[in-house]
């Protein structure tokens, strides 16, 4: 990792983390996985916060974080959100 607490890319992405994390924190009910999600999630911060992250592993935290609240709606918009916020780092890689 290197230094990117100027990158735009990464502000925009913490502010992502933020938001998922806040609307998982207010999340009515039981999620099986909600400490999966709450601690991936903690870890991509942490990530971020520490300048320019490798982008495979931001994939991977985002295949963890969705594989944990994929299917609660009310929470498709800010997953959403932290997708785009790790494209902006770099787009899939291109198939042979």
């Amino acid at each position: 990792m290197t230094g990117g607490q100027g990158d735009p890319r990464v502000q925009e992405l913490r502010g992502a983390v933020a938001r998922l994390r806040r609307q998982l924190a207010v999340l009515p009910g039981e999620l099986p996985d909600r400490a999966a999600a709450d601690d991936e999630l903690a870890a991509l911060d942490a990530m971020v916060s520490h300048g320019l992250p490798e982008v495979p592993r931001l994939r991977r935290s985002l295949l963890l974080i969705a594989g944990a609240v994929g299917s609660v709606s009310a929470l498709s918009p800010a997953l959403a959100e932290l997708r785009e916020g790790i494209d902006r780092f770099g787009g899939l890689p291109r198939p042979w």
